[in-house]
């Protein structure tokens, strides 16, 4: 038995025995964040009546308004988080700062677990489920539950597809076979791919509006191949999730090889998302303080919109 199914069968015999469970993901949830949270609980209380409770920081995108389950995650205000759970699971948190308001059900747990695919050099869980190669988290759910021998209900199933689909960009970012392999299987259970990607699309017109805005808007450099878009923080309000819309249109551009978004959340708050066409960018989101995968990462820099912008230019001079 190799580590990941020893620490998957120790995972099991904890939530198991458990009584209460709380799991969270990274501040301002995507799809897999979200679905990962909401497929494992689900898998937990069906599959071992354990209670559960979902919990998240910061804010979801729209489009994620119709995922199944979607009730069941709360604002981490709206749940006490002084009393202490027998188990806390942080997913797809990537780095210890990304828990936000959650953290105190970490700190209050008699067990941490964690359960992620982004590299992380300083881990909250005392039992860890990792996987750096694994496309979503979501894959190491449905690994858990397969290894478990799980019930993977039609709620289920969904829950673990949309993770995928958001966290590939539809197989796009796919790192391997897993993934496609895993969809195969959630299909033949029932998944309908199309419904979910239709389920996804349920943007408010002013974000659409403010993304094309901003992809039209961009302005490029190094010959075209960088290209940078600004969101100011009056039109911030309006952005739905993290901009991958724009990302996704600047990056159809012939010659366009990095994508830098530029988000002033606050006054002197920049968040930024860099993607890359084909070469590894995330030693330039850790220059920024930030982190995440090879060709999707970011950062938060506590600084104008101006040096920022003047910071990820001089970074990208020798990409």
């Amino acid at each position: 038995m190799d580590n990941m199914e020893q620490n998957i069968k120790d995972f099991l015999q904890v939530v198991k025995n458990a009584r209460s469970v709380v799991l969270m993901g990274h501040k301002n949830p995507d799809g897999d964040s979200m679905c990962s949270v909401l497929a494992l609980a689900h898998l937990i209380e069906k599959n071992f009546g354990v209670q559960t409770t979902c919990i998240y920081d910061g804010n979801i995108p729209d489009s994620l308004d119709n995922v199944p389950l979607r009730s069941r995650i709360k604002y981490f205000e709206r749940v006490d988080l002084s009393q202490q759970f027998d188990v806390a699971i942080v997913m797809d948190y990537g780095n210890p700062i990304h828990i936000g308001g959650c953290r105190p059900a970490v700190d209050n747990a008699r067990l941490v677990v964690e359960i992620d695919h982004h590299k992380n050099d300083n881990n909250v869980g005392k039992l860890c489920i990792n996987d750096e190669c694994a496309a979503a988290t979501a894959v190491l759910v449905y690994k858990i539950a397969r290894y478990g021998n799980l019930n993977i209900d039609s709620q289920t199933a969904d829950l673990l597809a949309l993770a995928i689909l958001t966290d590939t960009g539809n197989f796009k970012f796919a790192r391997n076979g897993d993934s496609l392999r895993i969809m195969a299987d959630l299909v033949d259970i029932g998944v309908n791919i199309r419904n979910l990607i239709e389920l996804m699309n349920n943007k408010p017109r002013k974000a659409v509006q403010l993304e094309a805005r901003t992809a039209a808007n961009a302005e490029f450099f190094y010959h075209g191949r960088l290209a940078v878009a600004t969101i100011c923080k009056k039109d911030y309000k309006y952005l739905d999730g993290r901009g991958e819309t724009v990302l996704n249109l600047l990056g159809q551009i012939q010659g366009v090889e990095y994508i830098v978004l530029l988000k002033e959340q606050k006054p002197e708050q920049i968040g930024l998302s860099i993607r890359s066409r084909k070469k590894p960018i995330n030693h330039i989101a850790e220059a920024l303080g930030g982190g995440g995968h090879e060709r999707a990462a970011g950062a938060i820099v506590r600084d104008t919109m101006e040096n920022v912008r003047k910071q990820v230019l001089e970074l990208f001079k020798e990409a």
